[in-house]
C-alpha cells in the first residue's frame, strides 16, 4: 500500500506530496513552537435562511407554542447552540436575502405583509421572524450577527437604511423607528454581505457589471459611532476564478472579505444521490468531492494573494457543506436532507482545510443550521435531534482562536477501484493555556491505523481523547433513536517522550488534548 506525505503548513501555496520509503508506517511530527497564525473563530459559523423550517419550526415558534421558547426561540436549539460556541450566524439568505425587503419584518407581527417564498416551496412567508427576531436570537445564543443584504431586488436607499436601523444611535430617522419598535440600544452589527450570488439567483449578473454595483452600494453602508462595518463582498462559486480576479481588480480595498460557495455535491441537473442510502463507491466519490476545497482555496488565494499580498482582505467561505436529494416525502424547495457518519467526515476534513489556510480564510458558514442541507439540528414539533456534523463542531471548537501548527503528516491510502485518497487528515492548533489540539480523521470505512505522533519545540506528559464514530458509514441519529452517533472518551493511545502512539479506529473523527 503506497502512501503520501502532506506538508500541513504555508510554506508553500499547495501541499508538498512524496511517496514514503517506508510502507505500513503512518507518522506525524508537530512543529508545536512554529505556530504564527491565528484560527479566525469565524471560521466556525453558521448560516440560517427563510428555507423549509430552518426558521420557522427550527427556530422560531412563537411566543404562544406548547414548545418551549425564550420570546418565541426554542429553548432546545438555544441549549445546543451555545455549547458549541457558534460565533456567528448568517441570515436572511442565500437566494432569499436578495427577495427579502427588511421594512416588511419589522414593527408589530399581527401588521407585518405576508409575501411567497418564490424560491424556497412557495410557501407563504408571514415576516414573523424579522430584524429584531434575528438579533436577538443571536444575542442568545451568543453568536455576532451576519447580515446579507439585498443588492439584487432592493435599492442603495433600503440598504443604507437597514444599517442605520440597527446601528445607528443618533436622532435620526432609521435610528427612531427602531426605538419606536421596542429597542432603544443599537445592536452594532458588524458583518455585512453585499448581495448573494449575483452570478445566479441574486441577479445574473457579469463581475464587472457587479463590481460597479458593489462600489455603489456598499458606499452608503455607513460607519455609526465607534463600530466599524467588515463589508463582504459577493464572490463566487466554486472553481471560478475569474469572478474572484474581476473582484480584486475592481473593487480591492474597498471590500474587507470576499466570499466563496462550494457544495459537495454529485452535480446539480438529475439525483445528487440519497443521504442515507450509498454504496461504498458513492462514499469514496463524495470524498473526493469534499477534498477539492483544498485546490479550490489555493487557486483563488493565490489570486488574493496578487492583488493583496499583504493578506487584508479575508476569504469568507459563507456556504459550504453536502448537498443531497430531498428526503422521501419531503417538499423538494425544503431541502430537508438527513445526516450521517459520511457528512461528519466531510465537516471534519473540510473544517481542517479551512484551518491549513486561516492566514487567508476568516470566516465559514456551513448550509444550513437546522432542517436544511447539512444541518446540525433536525427537528420535528417538540422533538429535537443533534446531527453527526453537530457533533463534529462540538469536537472542534477547540481550534476557535488557536494558533495553527504547521505539521508533517506520512499517510497510506485508501484504495478503491484503482483510485486513492489519504486515508489520514488532521489539523494541529495550540489554545491559550498552551494545551495542543490535535484533530484526525480516518476515512477508511473497515481498517483501523496504527499513528505514530512526534511533538517537537515543546515538552508533554498528558494526552486525553474524543471519538466520533458509529457501526456503519451511513449510521444516523434519528427522533426513535437520537445517540446512534455521538462523542465518546478514547483511550487508545500511549504518550513518552514527547512521541504519542495511537491507534484510530475505522471510519471514526478523533479530538486529542496534550498538555
Amino acid at each position: 500500500m503506497k502512501k503520501i506525505i502532506i506538508t500541513l503548513g504555508f510554506l508553500c501555496a499547495t501541499s508538498f506530496v512524496a511517496f514514503s520509503q517506508e510502507p505500513g508506517k503512518n507518522k506525524l511530527i508537530i512543529n508545536a513552537d512554529q505556530g504564527q497564525i491565528v484560527i479566525s473563530k469565524h471560521i466556525y459559523g453558521h448560516f440560517s435562511e427563510h428555507l423549509g423550517q430552518c426558521i420557522y419550526g427550527g427556530i422560531w415558534v412563537g411566543e404562544d407554542s406548547n414548545i418551549p421558547n425564550t420570546d418565541g426561540i426554542r429553548n432546545d436549539v438555544i441549549e445546543a447552540l451555545r455549547k458549541i460556541q457558534i460565533p456567528n450566524l448568517r441570515w436572511p439568505g442565500g437566494c432569499f436575502a436578495d427577495e427579502y425587503h427588511w421594512k416588511d419584518g419589522i414593527g408589530p407581527r399581527e401588521s407585518r405583509p405576508k409575501i411567497i417564498n418564490t424560491h424556497w416551496g412557495g410557501v407563504v412567508e408571514d415576516n414573523s421572524f424579522g430584524t429584531h427576531e434575528f438579533l436577538h436570537f443571536c444575542e442568545l445564543i451568543g453568536a455576532e450577527p451576519y447580515l446579507s443584504l439585498n443588492l439584487g431586488s432592493g435599492t442603495v436607499e433600503e440598504m443604507s437604511q437597514w444599517i442605520e436601523y440597527v446601528n445607528s444611535d443618533g436622532d435620526s430617522p432609521m435610528a427612531n423607528l427602531r426605538r419606536e419598535n421596542g429597542h432603544e440600544a443599537p445592536w452594532n452589527v458588524k458583518y455585512v454581505g453585499i448581495g448573494n450570488e449575483p452570478w445566479g439567483c441574486g441577479g445574473n449578473m457579469r463581475p464587472e457589471y457587479y463590481s460597479d454595483l458593489y462600489r455603489q452600494y456598499a458606499t452608503y453602508c455607513r460607519n455609526y459611532g465607534s463600530n466599524r462595518l467588515y463589508k463582504i463582498a459577493a464572490g463566487s462559486s466554486g472553481s471560478d476564478v475569474n469572478w474572484t480576479k474581476v473582484l480584486m481588480e475592481n473593487i480591492g480595498n474597498r471590500m474587507h472579505g470576499l466570499s466563496l460557495h462550494h457544495y459537495t455535491v454529485k452535480g446539480w441537473s438529475g439525483s445528487k444521490g440519497s443521504a442515507t442510502e450509498f454504496t461504498t463507491e458513492e462514499y469514496f466519490a463524495t470524498l473526493q468531492r469534499c477534498l477539492r476545497i483544498e485546490s479550490i482555496l489555493q487557486h483563488h488565494t493565490s489570486i488574493m494573494d496578487h492583488y493583496d499580498p499583504g493578506k487584508r482582505i479575508g476569504l469568507m467561505v459563507d456556504e459550504w457543506g453536502t448537498w443531497y436529494d430531498v428526503e422521501p416525502g419531503t417538499n423538494p424547495g425544503f431541502l430537508y436532507q438527513q445526516n450521517t457518519l459520511r457528512d461528519a467526515f466531510v465537516a471534519g476534513i473540510t473544517l481542517n482545510t479551512f484551518n491549513k489556510y486561516a492566514d487567508r480564510v476568516k470566516m465559514a458558514n456551513i448550509a444550513q443550521l437546522v432542517n436544511v442541507l447539512q444541518a446540525l439540528i433536525l427537528t420535528d414539533e417538540e422533538k429535537m435531534i443533534l446531527t453527526p456534523t453537530y457533533h463534529v463542531f462540538d469536537l472542534y471548537k477547540v481550534h476557535q482562536e488557536a494558533v495553527y501548527l504547521p505539521s508533517v503528516l506520512e499517510t497510506e491510502n485508501y484504495e478503491l477501484n484503482g483510485e486513492q485518497l489519504p486515508v489520514l487528515n488532521v489539523s494541529v492548533s495550540k489554545s491559550g493555556d498552551g494545551t495542543i489540539h490535535i484533530s484526525i480523521v480516518n476515512i477508511h470505512p473497515d481498517r483501523a491505523i496504527d499513528l505514530q505522533c512526534e511533538l517537537r519545540g515543546v515538552t508533554t506528559s498528558d494526552v486525553k481523547g474524543k471519538i466520533l464514530t458509529a457501526p456503519a458509514l451511513n449510521t444516523h441519529n434519528t427522533f426513535d433513536a437520537p445517540d446512534n452517533v455521538r462523542i465518546a472518551e478514547f483511550t487508545k493511545m500511549r504518550l513518552k517522550d514527547n512521541i504519542l502512539e495511537l491507534t484510530i479506529p475505522s471510519k471514526s473523527i478523533i479530538v486529542l488534548a496534550v498538555r
